[in-house]
């Protein structure tokens, strides 16, 4: 069993550790300022680095990207794309006085590497991928969408400029901010990895700042003479299986009002889902987007959609129906229906359409694929 220390020296199972660091990552509220500022000195000292003079918070990590860019003299290119106010905030946050060169790689990749290294090799080639899977692994899926969902919509912002989507200004203001994400300490989104080298023992020495800051803020990007530091979400919806999600407002939001509006994890425009009132089965059909339209079919419903196109049935058996909708530039929507068999308090009992693979060809091999196993070795005692 893989095994952390508590700050008093007591072991702790790793699902207790995993536990903790999964609510960092999908913490939200206001920064602890003092405590992530003194995580972040304690990681500059301990890189033999001189405390940074100054400490300058933003809103979200998009204002954060802003001001790296800015300070890696790449404002001009923000404004040639309309982000002239974005530029201008981000000045009026950094100052006049010096910030430095980045010491990223001294604060954060270099001794982050080091006790990777020495862990992955104490660990051995045949135990370090089984660590890694009871611990930062459990998260790793989940954060990682985040970040790069975070990332993309921070590239976006170069959208609200003038010039369309083909503007040259707006694709070279685009590389400019997803470069300056790449530039960041992650903070609370470096969970998984803090959580695999606690259960190993590992945050007492060089990464002990490093966690410290994780725990109480958002990204941050360090520099000689100061650090900017972002806050963390004010708002955050997530499914059952923790994707984004919300159907009536931003999935993720900042409080500067960066956001993300999600639908089981997809991108959607902010207005998408208050723009389906009265949606009708030739609408959907007629999106154009596959995703969008996937997400059109869930909203709508997929019974009410086979029963008002009058689909038919590829296929039925003991354990259920499988049904096809096809989809105009797009694979099929391939599901079974079953029926629970455990009833409702009023009796009824619950029709479920699970999703399964557009190859499905039985009902059986639909269901038996829910359970992660072949038709062949599916042999339920009750259908549930």
């Amino acid at each position: 069993m893989v095994t952390g220390t508590s700050l008093t020296g007591t072991p702790r199972a790793a699902h207790f550790v995993v536990s903790d660091w999964q609510s960092v990552a999908f913490g939200t509220g206001p920064a602890d300022r003092r405590r992530a500022e003194a995580g972040v000195a304690a990681a500059y000292t301990s890189a033999g680095l001189d405390v940074p003079t100054r400490y300058v918070w933003v809103p979200s990590p998009a204002r954060g990207a802003v001001a790296a860019a800015v300070l890696a003299g790449q404002g001009d290119d923000l404004r040639k794309a309309g982000l002239g106010d974005l530029v201008d905030l981000a000045q009026g946050d950094l100052g006049e006085e010096p910030a430095g060169a980045s010491v990223l790689n001294t604060v954060r990749t270099r001794p982050w590497e080091a006790e990777r290294t020495a862990a992955c090799s104490e660990q051995g080639p045949e135990q370090w991928p089984r660590v890694w899977a009871e611990t930062g692994g459990l998260l790793w899926n989940q954060v990682q969408s985040l970040v790069t969902r975070v990332r993309a919509a921070i590239g976006a912002l170069a959208d609200q400029g003038p010039g369309g989507a083909d503007s040259p200004a707006r694709d070279a203001a685009e590389v400019v901010l997803r470069a300056a994400t790449l530039d960041a300490v992650l903070g609370q989104h470096d969970a998984p990895w803090l959580a695999l080298f606690e259960s190993l023992g590992r945050l007492t020495g060089p990464l002990d700042g490093l966690a410290e800051a994780a725990r109480s803020a958002g990204w941050w990007w360090p520099y000689e003479n100061l650090v900017i530091l972002s806050e963390r979400p004010s708002d955050l919806y997530r499914d059952e299986p923790g994707r984004l999600h919300r159907g009536d407002g931003p999935a993720l939001g900042y409080p500067d009002g960066f956001s993300l509006h999600a639908w089981r994890g997809m991108p959607i425009p902010p207005d998408f889902v208050d723009s389906l009132t009265g949606l009708t089965p030739g609408r959907i059909s007629a999106e154009q987007n596959a995703e969008l339209r996937r997400v059109m079919l869930e909203i709508f419903g997929y019974d009410r959609y086979l029963a008002e196109t009058g689909a038919r049935p590829l296929h039925r058996d003991e354990t259920g129906v499988l049904w096809s909708i096809d989809l105009p530039g797009d694979e099929p929507v391939v599901m079974v229906e079953v029926v629970n068999s455990t009833p409702e308090p009023d009796g009824t009992r619950r029709t479920y359409y699970l999703r399964v693979p557009p190859s499905t060809r039985t009902a059986r091999a639909g269901v038996a694929w829910t359970f992660g196993v072949d038709e062949a070795d599916y042999h339920p005692e009750k259908q549930t």
